[in-house]
């Protein structure tokens, strides 16, 4: 059953953009799936904020958790690696984006419907408290729990298809394998300190190697969404995904196996 969510996802994510007529192109997507009382989305409560949710908080009947990793067009990520505001393609990407999550998540639930299963969605952003910033279903550290990657300085899930892309995830009552976690770290600051290129393009200072300032982030995001109000609502940067070793690709990956630098970059 595995394989076929997994065939599902990729299927709806490849005829996407013919379909809806998206400026958006996106890869293969990955996915993975994590049992719904995994210890691990306790921990987010300690990890994240107190208030994140459960898995069986969003449907009582859960059992498992469908994440997936939607890579962005290598072409997208380039267009994003001027000034110190994002490009007209990452904001569409944004836009596009979450209307796809959305959809295939609408998608999913029917299918799994189908076959006599509940589903429960959440939305792609925007599932965070206003006033402190955290996320009550944070999709990132989610991924982590299924397996799809590892967290890196910048924050954000570095996957082997990279960090180049959008997360999505669903709570469904039908009990599927769980993938297998990997322990090791994608980032190259993680594995031996040899890279901060996500710190210094941070546009406005809010990552540091110890601490991350939301607030100063999202001051920014707002910025975006005010230079780009004429397409939406895009409260999104990207600068800490774009140039850097593991934008679209597990770096670390390449670090374990005594590549050399040249090949990394």
């Amino acid at each position: 059953m595995n394989e076929t969510i997994t065939s599902l996802i990729q299927d709806y994510v490849k005829s996407y953009p013919r379909e809806k007529g998206t400026q958006t192109l996106w890869e293969k997507p990955l996915v993975a799936f994590a049992r719904a009382d995994d210890s691990g989305f306790m921990d987010l409560k300690e990890q994240v904020a107190a208030s994140h949710l459960l898995p069986s908080d969003l449907l009582p009947t859960a059992r498992s958790v469908i994440c997936y990793f939607l890579p962005f067009h290598r072409d997208v990520a380039r267009s994003n690696s001027e000034s110190e505001f994002c490009s007209d393609p990452w904001a569409f990407a944004y836009l596009e984006t979450n209307q796809l999550i959305q959809d295939l998540n609408e998608h999913l639930k029917k299918q799994l419907g189908l076959i006599g299963h509940e589903s429960a969605v959440t939305p792609a952003t925007h599932n965070f408290s206003p006033q402190t910033l955290l996320s009550n279903w944070s999709h990132r550290h989610i991924a982590v729990i299924a397996g799809l990657g590892a967290l890196g300085l910048n924050r954000m899930l570095i996957t082997a298809k990279g960090c180049c892309g959008r997360l999505g995830s669903l709570v469904t009552s039908l009990l599927l394998t769980p993938s297998e976690s990997s322990a090791s770290s994608a980032c190259l600051y993680y594995y031996d300190q040899s890279c901060k290129k996500c710190l210094k393009n941070c546009p406005n200072q809010a990552l540091e190697e110890k601490s991350f300032d939301r607030f100063r982030c999202y001051d920014h995001l707002l910025k975006n969404a005010r230079l780009h109000q004429e397409k939406g609502w895009v409260d999104a940067c990207g600068k800490c995904l774009t140039r850097l070793p593991c934008s679209f690709t597990d770096p670390g990956k390449k670090a374990r196996q005594k590549l050399s630098k040249g090949d990394i970059y």
